[in-house]
């Protein structure tokens, strides 16, 4: 009879870790979807791919109304050689491209011709001028006739780039365009087996190469409506991200993404261009120049606006509070304020770039932040052009757009 209370302790520690249990289950399984990495929706939302219809409708609206700015925007895309009907696209069978595009056989024409792709698609959508939309078939068609390859350095970021505009294009023009499209099958096979085994990898290069390459693959993972694909790239993508720009929560250093074995102070030091102070906002790259870190933010912000098309909106998490610090800690400096000797032994190499549109929106706008700097800064460089490798027009497409 002694024995009789040990079994009930063990028994009341069984029902305990048994309850205990449940309940980690039950709070794993209603954890929502926003602050999960694997994001695949059921059912993928087109266009989806940084712009959604409704944003594209907001923007036609505003054009056919000429308000500003994106009367100015628009203008500014039609102006530009990205929107010449004439444009003869140059595509190859092998793009290399080198470090810094040496040797550049290719790497200019695809980049270009991808970006006059996405801004074809965008006047076919906003004038329902069908020479646009067929312009776009045109360049699509040329590149997915030909290319089998990218080599060399850069190949990755190459990739990345290029393959960051095409599924932009490719979205507007399938799902809007009233014509036809008889290649569309043809392209998504390219989209498929010449960019996004490539990119979706990842890289241990310097930041903004995974971003853009996890760019390219969250875009194309859309156009192929590839579940698996998409997981895995937001995946390298919340990692990355994490690792890109710094928050004091993350504790005394940046953190790191496993594959690059950074395992010690020096060692991350050396990564994050030799700087040793870490405050809220810097960036991996902060201290190599802005425009590259302008790169890695721009490619945040893309995968955020893609993720919350396709129904998980990334905004609310880790990944919006690092892109708004990111965003107002570089706008800070790119408007002129003095640099302290602390920070990059007291002198930056500016030139952000039209990177801040869409990340400025979606926090700003739609959720409510007082972002200063940022706005400051957005609303000097109206309208915001391209810079000629994966960003265009995004005061047009993104620009207080509600949508």
């Amino acid at each position: 009879m002694a024995a009789a209370p040990p079994r009930r302790r063990r028994r009341s520690r069984a029902l305990l870790f048994t309850m205990l249990v449940a309940a980690l289950v039950t709070g794993l399984l209603l954890q929502p979807q926003a602050h999960r990495a694997e994001a695949a929706p059921t059912t993928f939302a087109h266009p989806g791919v940084t712009v959604s219809r409704a944003q594209l409708d907001f923007a036609r609206s505003k054009v056919d109304a000429a308000a500003q700015p994106w009367k100015g925007a628009f203008d500014q895309m039609m102006a530009s050689k990205y929107a010449d009907l004439n444009r003869t696209p140059k595509p190859r069978a092998t793009v290399e491209c080198g470090s810094y595009s040496n040797p550049n056989y290719g790497c200019t024409d695809e980049r270009e011709d991808a970006i006059a792709a996405y801004t074809d698609a965008l006047a076919w959508y906003i004038t329902r001028d069908d020479r646009y939309a067929k312009k776009s078939i045109q360049l699509m068609d040329a590149w997915s006739a030909v290319i089998k390859e990218h080599t060399n350095s850069n190949a990755p970021l190459q990739t990345g780039w290029a393959g960051s505009s095409w599924p932009k294009a490719a979205e507007i023009i399938k799902y809007t365009y009233t014509g036809s499209w008889a290649n569309s099958g043809r392209f998504a096979t390219m989209l498929r087996d010449v960019y996004l085994p490539k990119v979706i990898g990842g890289s241990n290069s310097n930041g903004n190469w995974e971003l853009s390459m996890m760019e390219a693959a969250v875009g194309i993972s859309v156009f192929l409506e590839d579940r698996t694909s998409y997981d895995k790239a937001m995946a390298k993508f919340r990692t990355r991200t994490a690792a890109y720009v710094y928050l004091a929560s993350d504790g005394d250093l940046p953190k790191t993404v496993p594959s690059q074995n950074l395992d010690t102070r020096d060692k991350i030091v050396n990564y994050w261009q030799g700087q040793s102070t870490f405050v809220t906002g810097l960036t991996q790259e902060t201290c190599r120049d802005l425009t590259h870190t302008g790169y890695g933010i721009s490619a945040i912000s893309h995968v955020a606006e893609t993720s919350r098309i396709q129904g998980q909106d990334l905004y609310g998490t880790d990944v919006g509070e690092r892109l708004r610090q990111a965003l107002g800690f570089q706008s800070k400096y790119q408007l002129g304020t003095a640099v302290p000797g602390w920070l990059c032994g007291g002198s930056l190499t500016l030139g952000l770039g039209p990177v801040t549109e869409v990340g400025y929106n979606a926090l700003h706008n739609r959720l409510g932040i007082a972002m200063t700097n940022t706005q400051a800064l957005t609303e000097q460089n109206r309208p915001a052009g391209s810079n000629n490798l994966f960003v265009a027009w995004e005061t047009l497409t993104h620009g207080d757009n509600p949508s």
